[in-house]
């Protein structure tokens, strides 16, 4: 097969432009999965490129083993090979293989484990009852969030130190110092520390930057506007003398600013590297043209972006359909029926159906609905298999196996099962650990020279001891789903797990597909490693049910039916726009509203309720102002099933619409204006600000001035 064929003119230009720095500007539903697969499968066919010499990064592992996927099948070589492009992957992975190889020159040894979320905060914890931080006033869940954001923006304890100034700061800093001892002394890394850590390598270490720089001949960077500060260095330090860099990105999608994005790398690209091709796909593939158009509305009221004008040859399709209802019980049953009704005519699957909102404690009324119309479900976004209680537990000894200075693991699995080891009699023995300067395993062999514990404790420590041992004599002859078997007969695990509860089996068959997954992997550092770099995103598939999840989550996704509720200012956009009072927070909340729009194929459901409870009272916000942001010719107002006539809405809210061509009127949401037409409950407007909305006076709230 040609690799150049299938592709459109402006993708085969982005495949065949391999000198020198190129920026691919994808929109929504462009294809640059493709093109950047098909680009990767030219350097090596027509290039002559080798596969090590490439640097291909994603920001799910999902996504990369689609692309290898892909890649294998363009090549026709075997993409499960370890030796098929072995530096295709996520940030974090890359770093991990780089920290293995040359960590050694900044003092980290190869055997480092690698602490997620919960671990982190289980240390910080450590430390906030070491510094006598109340958790009340100061929540862990709150510092590990100031830290990873520190680490991503590379600031360290130090300079973290230098610029507290308020008490809360200061605490924190004091924390975050004692934090990374505690980190280092169990010589584990965490997630952000992957990042950082190559960051430091390469800045203290310019001959490595070099070696590997002249390495990959060419990198490649897919959603590029999703990269932090740290990941905008390591790229930077990783381009060659030839400048063969290729990012690959859209900043119309860019809604990740909580967790460090900064979109401004993608707009300054062409700052970073002067004379750098810029090439934007714009053929939209998935959805019809009046999604897209009334999409391409909303977005193109923000300031700070890139012009790009998407297109697509799939026809006008169905208008978006505009739902305004009474409220969130309304809103919730007018979806279940919807959806109860197209399956039940069999003109489509439950799996065609995603519902996206805001926040997830929208979710609680549609699950109400879809469970009375006995429709299936799943939210995306729920506890993840690795985040499970028993999964983890079971990691946690394969952990320490592999590294016994691990407190994490150990404070987690020391009386899991239940072996007689209270929380003062676990105390006790990490400070005598700690003070003896040998690592767990050796004091759990030497507990009968500690002094302070029972002799049931010592006992206990020194059973738990001589299984560790055991384990980790067998660790390098035989395979990771081997050693979880004998440690699950050793511990008695399963035992504990089947304590009678409906949830048992469950557990128990969780373990199962554990050992399954396990089967895979040959050596135990490389399954603990692969455990620990599972992204977040990376969905486990199921069957046919309607997908729910938050408008953040859907990112990357799409569906032929998408329904978007919860259209009122204050949850989309967001009531934070309105306390913080910047451009640059409503500018991202309308991006989100994007990237939901453009989930859909063929048809689009955006709701909006007149009131709504929210933390227990009965609110009553404006429309959203993107829904006025499209053009009425994309658009249709359907009215709600259970209403008949719009004589019902007035005679339920006892309102009438009391305005006239010529009034003068204040809009909270759009400034003063006047009106120049009456249609019913609808309102034309034309603000003094230039700008003409159509709003149904019942949602607006407008004041006559």
């Amino acid at each position: 097969m040609d690799i150049l064929d299938n592709l459109n003119d402006a993708q085969k230009l982005a495949v065949k432009t391999t000198s020198g720095p190129l920026l691919i500007l994808a929109g929504a539903g462009s294809g640059k999965t493709k093109t950047l697969t098909h680009r990767i499968a030219y350097l090596i066919a027509k290039e002559n490129i080798q596969p090590n010499q490439i640097m291909a990064v994603t920001f799910t592992n999902k996504a990369a083993k689609e692309m290898r996927h892909r890649l294998g099948k363009l090549l026709g070589q075997n993409s499960e090979s370890r030796s098929f492009m072995p530096w295709m992957g996520t940030f974090h992975g890359l770093c991990v293989r780089l920290l293995k190889i040359d960590g050694k020159y900044i003092g980290i040894g190869s055997n480092f484990v690698i602490y997620d979320e919960d671990d982190r905060q289980s240390l910080i914890k450590q430390s906030m009852k070491s510094a006598c931080v109340d958790p009340k006033v100061l929540k862990p869940q709150f510092i590990s969030s100031v830290i990873s954001s520190s680490k991503n923006e590379l600031v360290g304890p130090d300079e973290f130190e230098a610029l507290a100034s308020y008490p809360n700061q200061k605490q924190i800093a004091k924390i975050y110092h004692d934090y990374e001892n505690r980190r280092k002394k169990a010589e584990a890394l965490d997630f952000d520390d992957l990042l950082i850590e190559v960051v430091r390598l390469f800045k203290e270490v310019p001959e490595i930057k070099k070696k590997w720089s002249n390495n990959f001949k060419h990198i490649l960077i897919d959603e590029y506007q999703d990269t932090n500060a740290a990941q905008y260095e390591i790229v930077k330090s990783l381009v060659g003398a030839d400048k063969n860099i290729c990012v690959v990105g859209d900043d119309w999608q860019s809604i990740y600013s909580w967790r460090g994005a900064d979109f401004k790398n993608i707009l300054n690209f062409e700052k970073d590297f002067p004379g750098a091709s810029v090439i934007k796909l714009e053929q939209n593939y998935r959805s019809t043209g009046n999604i897209l158009n009334a999409a391409q509305n909303v977005i193109t009221k923000n300031k700070d972006r890139t012009d790009k004008k998407l297109w697509t040859d799939a026809g006008q399709g169905e208008p978006v359909s505009i739902h305004g209802v009474r409220d969130e019980s309304e809103e919730a049953h007018i979806v279940a029926e919807r959806v109860f009704t197209q399956v039940s005519l069999k003109a489509r699957n439950y799996d065609d159906f995603a519902v996206l909102y805001r926040t997830n404690a929208q979710s609680l009324v549609m699950e109400k609905a879809l469970i009375n119309f006995r429709i299936p479900y799943r939210i995306v976004g729920g506890t993840r298999f690795y985040d499970r209680k028993e999964i983890k537990d079971i990691v946690a000894y394969l952990r320490l196996i592999y590294q016994p200075n691990d407190i994490v693991s150990f404070n987690r699995i020391a009386n899991v099962p239940a072996r007689s080891i209270g929380d003062t009699s676990l105390e006790r023995f990490i400070n005598w650990q700690q003070k003896t300067g040998q690592d767990i395993l050796s004091s759990l062999e030497n507990v009968h020279q500690s002094d302070g514990l029972t002799p049931r404790a010592k006992q206990a420590f020194g059973s738990l001891g001589n299984i560790i041992f055991k384990l980790r004599e067998n660790m390098l002859t035989v395979n990771p789903a081997e050693l979880i078997d004998q440690l699950l007969k050793m511990t008695g695990y399963k035992e504990y797990l089947n304590d009678g509860t409906p949830q048992a089996e469950e557990r128990i068959e969780n373990i199962g597909s554990l050992i399954s997954e396990a089967q895979n992997y040959v050596t135990l550092p490389d399954y603990l490693e692969e455990v620990a770099l599972m992204s977040s995103a990376d969905a486990e598939s199921e069957s046919d049910k309607v997908t729910m999840m938050t408008l953040h989550a859907a990112k990357g996704l799409e569906f032929p039916v998408v329904f978007i509720v919860g259209l009122e200012e204050g949850i989309l956009p967001h009531s934070r726009v309105f306390t913080s009072g910047k451009d640059a927070d409503l500018e991202e909340e309308r991006r989100l509203m994007y990237v939901g729009m453009t989930r859909a194929r063929q048809e689009l459901h955006l709701c909006y309720a007149m009131s709504r409870s929210v933390f227990g009272s009965r609110n009553y916000n404006p429309m959203s102002r993107f829904i006025t942001d499209m053009d009425e010719n994309y658009y249709q107002n359907v009215q709600p099933q259970t209403y008949n006539t719009t004589n019902d809405f007035e005679d339920e809210f006892d309102q009438s619409v009391g305005f006239d061509v010529g009034d003068r009127v204040r809009s909270s949401a759009f400034g003063n204006g006047e009106v120049i037409d009456v249609d019913g409950l609808a309102l034309s407007i034309r603000f003094d600000n230039g700008s003409t909305k159509k709003l149904n006076v019942q949602f607006a709230r407008l004041e006559k001035i």
